[in-house]
């Protein structure tokens, strides 16, 4: 039989308070009962703890070593339970979180603000890496969500939904289509187009847009980057196409945004985890905090 918890208690409140019957007092339980977890301990651990006199009970010199290793076990037990609670009360942790570089620079740091005015202890790392090496880093352990959105095919990941967001035209304020409600895709032939490079997701959405409107894609710049295309489309280079949580960012360039549809292009924004770890009470807290942050930004177009 192992040592157990009840019996270094025991042993503890016998050695502060020299007796047994006041020990007993205070871990409310029978001293009969008492001495025998102390019989035990002492089996158990195969050292006499404890001199007993008719009048007091003293620690031996093994007894006393005991106590200083009890001490300091009951110490860390304390904080590891104080530390659990303050994790499942989302007052502490840390979490990695793996985004795209734009949504990295963007909706991440807002969300960051907001959660740590909620849950001061709680630190969160961003790792501004693409679309397949987040996928990469959730995997592996090195994030522990990944931020975005991401293939359906994708079986071994546990997601949270955050929001569905669509695909919007984005032009100079003072652009023939600025002012539209909203625009039909074919509305879009013969606009010189600022796309993203064919590893992006967005621009496979967007080739889906046009070949679902049947008007070819007539592109004046290719970049690698959102912010590119923003700049771009800023300075009169053409307009471009990018999911509806880029306005934020597009207002601040002078940009207009209108939704497009027929077809409607949309897609999910996630909060992905290795399905074979468990969400955190953390990583849940950023979940809330995140969808609000989303939210917030959807608000009626430019």
């Amino acid at each position: 039989m192992g040592v157990t918890l009840r019996q270094i208690q025991g042993f503890l409140a016998v050695a502060e308070t020299g007796a047994f019957t006041k020990a007993a007092a205070r871990l409310r339980i029978a001293q009969p009962a008492l001495s025998q977890l102390v019989r035990e301990l002492e089996r158990d651990l195969n050292i006499r703890l404890f001199d007993r006199t008719t009048r007091r009970v003293e620690l031996t010199e093994g007894g006393r070593e005991f106590q200083r290793a009890a001490l300091k076990l009951m110490q860390d037990l304390d904080l590891a339970v104080a530390g659990a609670r303050n994790l499942a009360a989302r007052k502490q942790g840390r979490i990695i979180v793996a985004a795209p570089p734009f949504l990295a620079a963007t909706i991440l740091p807002r969300a960051i603000v907001r959660l740590q005015s909620d849950y001061p202890g709680l630190q969160v790392i961003i790792l501004d890496i693409n679309t397949a090496a987040i996928l990469d880093a959730v995997r592996s352990g090195k994030a522990d969500y990944g931020f975005g959105t991401f293939p359906a095919s994708e079986e071994d990941l546990d997601r949270i939904r955050l929001s569905r967001d669509r695909l919007m035209l984005f032009c100079p304020l003072d652009h023939r289509l600025a002012r539209r409600k909203k625009i039909r895709w074919n509305a879009l032939a013969g606009e010189p187009l600022i796309a993203l490079t064919r590893d992006s997701g967005i621009r496979l959405l967007v080739e889906l847009g046009y070949e679902g409107a049947k008007i070819p894609l007539r592109i004046s710049h290719q970049v690698s980057q959102i912010s590119t295309a923003l700049a771009l489309a800023g300075a009169g280079q053409g307009i471009t196409i990018m999911p509806s949580y880029v306005r934020p960012e597009a207002a601040r360039q002078r940009l207009a945004s209108v939704p497009l549809f027929d077809p409607l292009v949309s897609r999910d924004i996630e909060l992905v985890r290795a399905r074979d770890r468990s969400h955190t009470p953390a990583g849940l807290a950023f979940a809330e905090v995140l969808r609000a942050c989303i939210r917030n930004d959807e608000a009626p177009a430019v």
